[in-house]
C-alpha cells in the first residue's frame, strides 16, 4: 500500500453550480490534515495531458458565490481507453498524488470506479450534477441552483403568456431524468410537466388543454424535460398545435442558463458539508477510510449549530435565548 501525501482534485462532465464550492471545501479540509493539495485542470482530459497544479488556501479564495468551476472541465474519450487511463497515472505518479476527489456525475464516476480497479487509487465522488440522477444522495450539488433558475424564467414567461393567452412550451436540461421538470413544474405552478420517467400521450395532453380551455383558461406553462418520449418541447408544440389548429403556442428552450450563475445557499451548503465529510483519506496508507478529527469536528459544529436553533425554536414565548457560536468554521 501506498502512503498518501498528495491528494489530487478535479471536476469532470457538465458543470453545475456549487463545484467551486465543493473545491474549497475540499482543499481547504485537505491542507487543515496536513495532506499536499493538487489541482487537476479539464477533468481526465487535464490529468491525460498532465496539466495539474499545487493548490493552496489562498488558491480558493473568493469562489464560493461563483458558478462553473476553476479547474474548468471536459469529456474525454480518451479516458474510456486503457491506454488514456495509464497515461493519466503516470502523470498522477510525477506529482506523489496517490489518492483523487472527484466532483462530477455518473460518467465521472464510472471512469473513476474503472480507475481504481485498475490502478489501485482510492478516490472520493462528491455527487456534482444539475439533473440530481446520482444513486446514494438526496440531492447533488448543482440542483437547488438550476430549479430556481427554472422558476424564475417560468415566472416571467409566465407573464407574458397571460398577457397574450398564450400556450408555452418550456423545455428544460434532462436527458434521462426528470428531476428539474419535475421540481420546477410544481414550483412553477406548470399546467402540464413532461418527463422521461412516464410515458406522453400527445392525445390524452391535447384533451386536458381543451378542457382548460373550455373553463375559460386562456393562458398556460407546459414544462417539457428535453429527454420526453413524445419528443422535445418543439416537437410536443407541433403535435398538439396540429391537434388544436386554434390555439396560440410558443416554445422557450432555457438551454445552458441552467448550468450557470452564482450557486444558492443551499447548493453551498451542501458543497461545502461534501467536501469536508468526504474527505475521508486518513494520513496513512492508500485505501484506508474512515472520518478524521477534522471531518468530526465539522460534523458536531453543524450538529450544535442546528440543536441549538431547534432549542431556539422551541423555547417559550418571552424566553431570550443566548447568542449561539459556530466553531472552527473558516470563511
Amino acid at each position: 500500500m501506498k502512503r498518501i501525501e498528495n491528494i489530487g482534485v478535479f471536476t469532470s462532465g457538465g458543470d453545475s453550480p456549487g463545484m467551486n464550492a465543493a473545491i474549497r471545501a475540499v482543499v481547504r479540509t485537505g491542507i487543515w490534515e496536513g495532506f499536499d493539495m493538487f489541482g487537476i485542470y479539464r477533468g481526465y482530459e487535464g490529468m491525460i495531458d498532465g496539466q495539474i497544479e499545487p493548490l493552496f488556501s489562498h488558491s480558493v479564495s473568493n469562489i464560493i458565490q461563483r458558478g462553473g468551476t476553476i479547474l474548468k472541465t471536459a469529456r474525454s474519450k480518451r479516458f474510456m481507453t486503457f491506454e488514456g487511463r495509464a497515461q493519466a497515472y503516470e502523470h498522477l505518479m510525477k506529482h506523489n498524488i496517490h489518492a483523487l476527489v472527484a466532483i462530477g456525475g455518473n460518467g465521472t464516476f464510472t471512469g473513476a470506479a474503472e480507475f481504481t480497479k485498475e490502478f489501485d487509487i482510492p478516490v472520493i465522488g462528491l455527487p456534482g450534477t444539475i439533473d440530481n440522477d446520482l444513486y446514494g444522495t438526496d440531492y447533488t450539488i448543482g440542483f437547488d441552483t438550476a430549479i430556481n433558475t427554472v422558476i424564475e424564467a417560468a415566472d416571467k414567461i409566465r407573464d407574458t403568456a397571460t398577457s397574450h393567452d398564450r400556450l408555452f412550451f418550456i423545455q428544460v436540461m434532462g436527458r434521462d431524468s426528470g428531476y428539474i421538470a419535475l421540481w420546477s413544474g410544481v414550483a412553477s405552478g406548470a399546467e402540464f410537466i413532461l418527463i422521461p420517467e412516464t410515458k406522453t400521450y400527445i392525445d390524452n395532453l391535447t384533451r386536458l388543454v381543451k378542457h382548460d380551455i373550455r373553463k375559460n383558461k386562456t393562458s398556460g406553462i407546459v414544462i417539457v424535460a428535453e429527454g420526453d418520449d413524445a419528443g422535445d418541447a418543439e416537437s410536443v408544440a407541433a403535435q398538439v398545435k396540429e391537434r388544436l389548429p386554434e390555439l396560440e403556442t410558443r416554445v422557450t428552450i432555457l438551454g445552458h442558463i441552467q448550468r450557470g450563475g452564482s450557486p444558492t445557499a443551499r447548493d453551498r451548503m451542501l458543497a461545502s458539508m461534501l467536501g469536508c465529510f468526504d474527505q475521508s483519506l486518513e494520513r496513512g496508507t492508500a485505501g484506508g477510510y474512515g472520518r478524521t478529527d477534522q471531518q468530526t469536528d465539522c460534523l458536531h459544529t453543524i450538529r450544535r449549530s442546528h440543536q441549538e436553533s431547534q432549542r431556539n425554536h422551541s423555547r417559550p414565548a418571552g424566553d431570550v435565548a443566548g447568542p449561539g457560536t459556530v466553531e472552527g468554521l473558516k470563511t
